[in-house]
């Protein structure tokens, strides 16, 4: 099959889950035999035609100049490229900025778009963009041939209010082969004596409220807290916990071996998404053997069920870093239910052949 891999920034990843996401499910089919595209903005920092079997198309991307308008435009550059190729399929990861130019993509091609989580849910959104974000998502379902929710979360959802049968396909992770120690040293850490959050620093990420939990003066280990920090929110949030030491911002860390060893050796990892669908970033940290504590949403819940400790507040958060000790035996046991759940469901295997094969599906679907 022609596919084509639209939605993101690019790949090799260097933003975030679905440029991820889309590295390694490029990969894959390209290592099945696929003839697979994937759009990348012209700025990325690979600048090469092909990455592991896979073409790289490189679009013009006004973002840096423009902002929220120059990604519309990338998009806009996207769409009407692929009317050009010849597609079997395009794959369109998310809806947001591409939607009002649904209409242009190539007739005699199939459209499948992951939904991504409930973007309008947003809290960093005026009521005007949430507004228009509900429109998007409607029109990306109607001019859509078939959707893909990448949580039983967003499944539900989508199936609920707009009547339709979604197919659930959640990311993917694999679990390391080792873990270096040696990765902490140049951030200052020591095995076990640090709590962790790595995101997007957003405010719908509850960044404000896992810190919060941890601003006790009687505290006396460090939250380390890994993001872009040089955003605007990321400035405010450094402003404000200026006065606690202990709550480290060390920015992004996008060499994966040592992000997951500082993720391995972590005493808690926090992880407070709330409004997307299965994160990657969690798989990472289950396939890292990551004591867990999550806020406590459908989607968290929904990959992982017991095998892990929920807040809803600060308080909360404080409560269970107050009382580590009497977790240890849960953590050790969920670990291990965690691990075997990435070796299964969540493995890249199972997840892209049964993605693969659903593809397959639908493309014969189409020709009849």
């Amino acid at each position: 099959m022609k596919i084509a891999l639209l939605g993101t920034r690019g790949i090799p990843n260097h933003y975030g889950g679905f440029e991820q996401y889309a590295e390694l499910l490029s990969a894959y089919l390209a290592a099945q035999g696929w003839d697979v595209t994937v759009y990348n903005s012209h700025n990325h920092p690979y600048q090469e035609k092909e990455y592991k079997g896979v073409k790289i198309k490189h679009i013009f991307d006004p973002e840096k100049s423009l902002g929220t308008v120059g990604q519309f435009l990338y998009d806009l550059g996207c769409i009407l490229d692929t009317r050009k190729q010849k597609f079997d399929l395009v794959y369109q990861l998310g809806y947001t900025s591409s939607s009002i130019f649904n209409f242009l993509f190539p007739k005699n091609t199939i459209i499948v778009t992951n939904m991504d989580g409930m973007e309008w849910k947003r809290s960093k959104y005026n009521q005007y963009v949430q507004h228009f974000l509900m429109y998007a998502e409607k029109v990306a379902v109607k001019r859509s041939d078939f959707l893909i929710a990448d949580s039983l979360g967003i499944k539900k959802y989508l199936d609920e209010k707009y009547k339709t049968n979604s197919f659930y396909s959640a990311y993917t992770a694999e679990i390391p082969d080792s873990f270096a120690v040696d990765a902490l040293k140049s951030y200052s850490l020591v095995p076990n004596q640090y709590n962790l959050l790595v995101a997007r620093l957003e405010p719908e990420n509850n960044i404000e409220m896992i810190i919060d939990g941890h601003v006790s003066k009687s505290f006396d280990f460090p939250l380390i807290v890994i993001g872009n920090a040089q955003t605007k929110y990321g400035i405010q949030l450094q402003e404000k916990y200026a006065e606690f030491p202990h709550v480290k911002f060390i920015g992004a860390v996008y060499n994966k071996p040592e992000l997951d060893s500082i993720r391995h050796y972590s005493m808690a990892y926090f992880h407070g998404h709330s409004v997307g669908g299965t994160n990657p970033s969690l798989l990472e940290a289950m396939a890292c053997s990551c004591n867990i504590v999550a806020h406590n949403n459908i989607f968290n819940k929904s990959v992982l069920g017991m095998d892990a400790l929920y807040f809803d507040n600060p308080q909360d958060i404080h409560q269970i870093i107050a009382h580590r000790d009497k977790h240890e035996d849960f953590f050790s046991n969920a670990k291990m239910t965690n691990s075997e759940k990435i070796k299964s469901i969540f493995s890249e295997e199972y997840i892209f052949n049964t993605l693969k094969e659903k593809l397959i599906s639908w493309q014969n679907k189409n020709a009849l």
